[in-house]
């Protein structure tokens, strides 16, 4: 009974403070007395050998982010002690928790996770100052851009075994429902400002379905709101720290949280976690541009007087080394202050010297012993790149039977103007070469020889590879093979008849 009456004492002070600010209080957190807004911080800690239930009980307090309950050694007199954390939270406009799980990840990012969190600050303040201004334009905490450190450390190539992709980790169904566009030409999850400004519309609506809780919306952006909704049913709780008590949610979703409250800690005061000497990258800095046509991003760089890396990094949404076809009015991102010079050298150049065709996506049906390695191997490409085009992860395995699609390099010799439709390649079982074949959809008014003249070869040609009759009338809609090329070291040279 003495041990109950002194801690209600000792923490009548905090209580009486907490009461003259009740939830959903519009004061500002300034305007509050500085140990309470500590203690709101979730700066004091309750250390005790046997919890006592009764004390919270008697005292009808819920269960709560700021109280940590440890178990310590007791005392010899048999007292319980109440002490302050040695770790003072930074000013954030995310509500801030320090119990052992964020304090388990603020140890992990110092000791064994060091060197990739090292890395995710030296890229962060390249993308943070842009990200930040997106987030305050749609009215949101300016710290959830410490979501996209712990989803891909700031890299926009960054790509989950689960084929998420971008700096947000995005999933290829929800990007699209936020408007990202996804195809073999282009993925806007990779763009830092188009995937931002998604996830901002995207955690704007998490904050709404789970009652203004960051927590609860921090979890249903990792594990989707049905699966945190179904949690809150299960458990009858709405508090994150009650749901991870379960077995229901997976563990990454249930380190989720601490995980993002340990990185923005940190990374609000890395001199004071031991990444003092952490070498920051500028801001990222750029002019956007209207290309009208497609257009080599080689040959960008070479107006812009940069190289092509620079520019491929400014666009890291491009899947290839050029603009996308049918899509005038681009805008393409290249180094500040250099649109004048860009746009008078552009204009210099026709049309048709802005594009080379050296890339045509084909398709490849895998074999017994295939994996991604071997196959960009053999094709000149990346592992990354086809599980990309592929919708696949990275460690995607059991390829075989699976019709892939590949990029292939085009014969500079063979290069010709590129026909309305992308080569689809069908492997023949030849070994060391694999033949391919172009096809062409058939529109009004199309006939073999408009056909044969378009393509440079004869009617008769284009019959015996579609199994026509020279007079036969083409419908429209049909796809029929134009052109047949063989694939030798991953080129691929056309072939005559």
């Amino acid at each position: 009974m003495t041990k109950t009456i002194l801690l209600i004492l000792a923490l009548l002070g905090p209580c009486a403070a907490l009461a003259a600010y009740p939830a959903g209080s519009s004061a500002a957190e300034s305007d509050r007395p500085q140990p309470l807004q500590q203690a709101a911080g979730g700066l004091l800690r309750f250390a005790s050998a046997r919890p006592d239930a009764g004390l919270t009980k008697a005292l009808e307090l819920a269960p709560s982010d700021f109280l940590d309950v440890e178990e310590q050694a007791e005392q010899p007199d048999g007292s319980f002690e109440l002490k302050l954390p040695e770790e003072e939270l930074p000013e954030s406009d995310i509500p801030l928790t320090f119990n052992s799980k964020v304090e388990y990840f603020t140890r992990y990012f110092q000791n064994s996770g060091r060197s990739s969190f090292a890395k995710w600050l030296s890229r962060s303040e390249r993308y943070i100052p842009m990200m930040r201004t997106v987030l305050r334009n749609e009215g949101l905490p300016e710290d959830l851009v410490y979501l996209a450190m712990i989803e891909s450390g700031f890299a926009p190539h960054a790509f989950s075994v689960a084929s998420a992709v971008g700096p947000w980790q995005f999933m290829s169904a929800t990007g699209k429902r936020y408007d990202l566009r996804i195809d073999p030409w282009i993925d806007e999850r990779r763009d830092p400002l188009k995937s931002t400004v998604a996830a901002a519309l995207y955690l704007k609506e998490l904050y709404a379905m789970f009652n203004n809780d960051w927590y609860l919306a921090a979890a249903g952006y990792n594990a989707g709101e049905n699966k945190i909704l179904r949690a809150i049913n299960m458990y009858n709780s709405r508090d994150f720290w009650e749901l991870t008590k379960g077995e229901y949610l997976k563990r990454e979703t249930k380190d989720y949280v601490p995980k993002l409250l340990a990185a923005a800690i940190i990374a609000k005061e890395p001199a004071k976690y031991g990444f003092a000497d952490v070498a920051y990258l500028p801001p990222i800095e750029f002019d956007v541009v209207r290309i009208p046509s497609r257009t080599d991003l080689e040959l960008v760089a070479r107006i812009c007087g940069v190289s092509t890396h620079e520019i491929r990094e400014l666009n890291p949404e491009l899947r290839r080394s050029c603009t996308p076809p049918n899509y005038p009015g681009y805008e393409l991102k290249i180094p500040r202050g250099m649109s004048a010079l860009f746009e008078a050298g552009y204009a210099r150049i026709a049309e048709t010297e802005r594009y080379t065709e050296r890339v045509r996506n084909a398709q490849y049906r895998a074999k017994r012993k295939d994996t991604l390695a071997s196959i960009a191997r053999r094709f000149k490409t990346t592992p990354q790149t086809i599980a990309e085009l592929n919708n696949l992860g990275r460690n995607a395995r059991n390829l075989r039977g699976r019709l892939l699609t590949v990029p292939v390099q085009v014969a500079a010799a063979e290069s010709e103007e590129p026909a309305p439709k992308s080569v689809r390649a069908e492997p023949r079982p030849q070994p060391g070469v694999a033949e391919f074949n172009k096809y062409y959809t058939v529109k009004k008014g199309d006939t073999l020889s408009s056909l044969a003249r378009r393509f440079n070869v004869t009617a008769r040609v284009l019959s015996a590879w579609n199994n026509l009759k020279t007079k036969v009338a083409l419908k429209p809609g049909k796809r029929i093979i134009v052109a047949k090329y063989q694939g030798r070291r991953g080129a691929l040279v056309k072939q005559s008849g």
